[in-house]
């Protein structure tokens, strides 16, 4: 197969944002005095956008609706202050990025974090590389639904079939086989390789450049 195009994730997959989103939680937690999280935790509690983190991380496992909006807020206030503070390309992300440019592929992102903070992100720490960088705010819309991602093929004019999908999470997986895209797990995110496999992850990569004997 000639693969045009590559759709990444962004935190845990392209770069490790854990501290920061734990950092902005915590301070969430501790004005609340509710107990705090280390970042193992949080690397379980992340994946399916900022409001199901602070759904997960609040103590009651059940809270109500209002907590939730309002714990919401101020999560968001906070980490839009620090996201960029202590979140870092994971080595070697660069170089395939670099790689994957040289040989004209599309390049983009799709996140489950609000759009702007997406865009915060990947524009301070992986400037000037991709196509289109997208976050979803919209619950309906989030990852593993493969609206998105399809809509990204039909922008470049290309078959889903001819685009990677690359991502640290079984949501990604899932996001990948729902739009029939090769779907590629990374070792080196916040989940277990074990959850990327049980979902049926086409291939594993160990280091990022392993990406391009993919291609």
């Amino acid at each position: 197969m000639m693969y045009k195009a590559v759709i990444f994730d962004l935190d845990g997959t392209l770069v490790n944002s854990i501290q920061d989103l734990g950092d902005a939680m915590n301070t969430v937690l501790k004005n609340r005095n509710y107990p705090i999280h280390n970042y193992n935790t949080y690397k379980l509690l992340v994946g399916s956008g900022i409001r199901t983190l602070v759904h997960r991380a609040l103590p009651d496992a059940n809270p109500n609706e209002s907590e939730v909006d309002d714990s919401l807020s101020e999560m968001m206030g906070v980490y839009s202050n620090i996201c960029t503070t202590k979140t870092r390309p994971y080595d070697g992300v660069l170089e395939l990025l670099d790689a994957l440019n040289s040989r004209n592929l599309k390049l983009n992102i799709l996140s489950n974090k609000d759009e702007i903070l997406t865009k915060r992100v990947a524009d301070t720490i992986l400037p000037k590389y991709f196509h289109q960088v997208l976050g979803l705010t919209i619950e309906a819309l989030k990852k593993p639904n493969p609206e998105k991602a399809l809509n990204i093929c039909d922008s470049f004019g290309i078959k889903p079939e001819e685009v990677i999908f690359v991502g640290d999470t079984n949501i990604d997986i899932q996001t990948a086989k729902n739009a029939n895209m090769l779907a590629v797990g990374v070792s080196w995110g916040f989940r277990d390789t074990q959850e990327l496999i049980e979902q049926g992850a086409d291939c594993i990569l160990n280091t990022p450049l392993d990406l391009l004997k993919a291609l």
